[in-house]
């Protein structure tokens, strides 16, 4: 019978099975599986959820591709092949997976620096750091994959595995300032003490920061010259960002002379009160008579100034100083200055 006839070790029948196999089930994935993952696209594309629309990607570039794969690996399954032939049909098995298992793993991986980039508002900066870290990852999961893929067909990779893990080890003892820079610099990326535009102080240097390498980051001095300080320098420093401030504390004494009458003094701190009250973005805290000094009366004067920024702290310090000094002329106060009051003793 013609069906049973056989050929290359397996029947006609056979053939005709396997490809009635993979005829109904290239069908079946074209004009059913895709149709419903193209209705689940428009779906999602309705709501306001980023993960969804992640997922119904993944549907469509991994597993839709994936699914062709099972129904040709079905179909050929069905049939008996040498055995050089059926173990290169497990090799391609085997690496198929393994393409698709790092697709899946590489995508998941993006999405979430993706996540991590909005929240943090999008800085450019951050968005070329995650790229050149993205590829590093790339690098490492796919090589990775190539010694899992290479280990399953039957290659020793376990001696090269071992030599480069003494390679490794060595590189490390090597460059070990230049990895803990590397180090420090995935600390400055992810943590954010300071970033790019930040006025920051370190120790006896202070300026703003300019650029934020994988070893160095440079800042520009208020001098106008260049520091470059290492990461793990900064990492490990105690640093002052006044970029981050949301408000600055400002502390201040004024001296009036001791001839200023007591009733004069009591006003004092009203007076002061009443002029940082008046200026915007200046949140008055408190003035007070603080002490007897050695030629004046010292008052101690408290406020905020919202926000961080150098310059809008010296203005409001400005008005401040010129409302007072024209209030305390109005009322005929006097500011003191170092003075000595000298005492003669004629003799009789």
């Amino acid at each position: 019978m013609f069906l049973n006839h056989a050929i290359l070790g397996n029947t006609v029948f056979q053939y005709l099975a396997a490809a009635f196999v993979l005829a109904s089930g290239l069908l079946t994935v074209k004009l059913i599986i895709r149709g419903i993952i193209r209705r689940i696209k428009k779906l999602v594309e309705k709501t306001a959820g980023a993960i969804d629309d992640f997922l119904a990607s993944l549907l469509e570039t991994i597993v839709l591709p994936l699914l062709y794969f099972v129904v040709v690996y079905l179909a050929l399954k069905s049939l008996v092949f040498p055995e050089i032939l059926e173990k290169g049909l497990n090799c391609v098995v085997y690496g198929i997976l393994i393409f698709f298992s790092v697709k899946a793993a590489i995508a998941f991986i993006s999405y979430g620096f993706e996540i991590y980039l909005k929240r943090q508002g999008g800085d450019n900066v951050l968005k070329k750091s995650l790229q050149g870290i993205m590829v590093v990852i790339k690098l490492i999961v796919w090589a990775g994959a190539a010694i899992l893929f290479l280990d399953n067909i039957g290659f020793k990779v376990s001696a090269v595995i071992a030599g480069l893990g003494i390679g490794g080890v060595a590189v490390a003892l090597a460059a070990q300032t230049i990895l803990k820079d590397l180090f420090s610099y995935f600390c400055i990326l992810f943590d954010h003490p300071f970033k790019a535009g930040d006025f920051i102080i370190v120790g006896d240097f202070m300026g703003t920061i300019e650029h934020i390498g994988i070893k160095t980051t440079r800042v520009r001095s208020l001098g106008g010259e260049m520091l470059i300080f290492s990461n793990s320098d900064l990492t490990d420093s105690r640093l002052r960002n006044y970029k981050l401030m949301e408000k600055r504390r400002v502390v201040f004494k004024i001296g009036v002379v001791y001839q200023t009458p007591l009733n004069q003094s009591r006003e004092i701190p009203e007076i002061i009160k009443s002029v940082i009250s008046g200026i915007n973005d200046a949140v008055f805290d408190r003035a007070h008579f603080f002490s007897f000094g050695d030629f004046s009366l010292i008052f101690e004067v408290v406020y905020y100034v919202v926000g961080g920024d150098y310059n809008k702290y010296m203005d409001i310090q400005q008005q401040i100083n010129f409302a007072i000094q024209e209030e305390f002329e109005k009322r005929k106060i006097e500011f003191a200055y170092p003075t000595q009051t000298i005492f003669l003793n004629r003799a009789v």
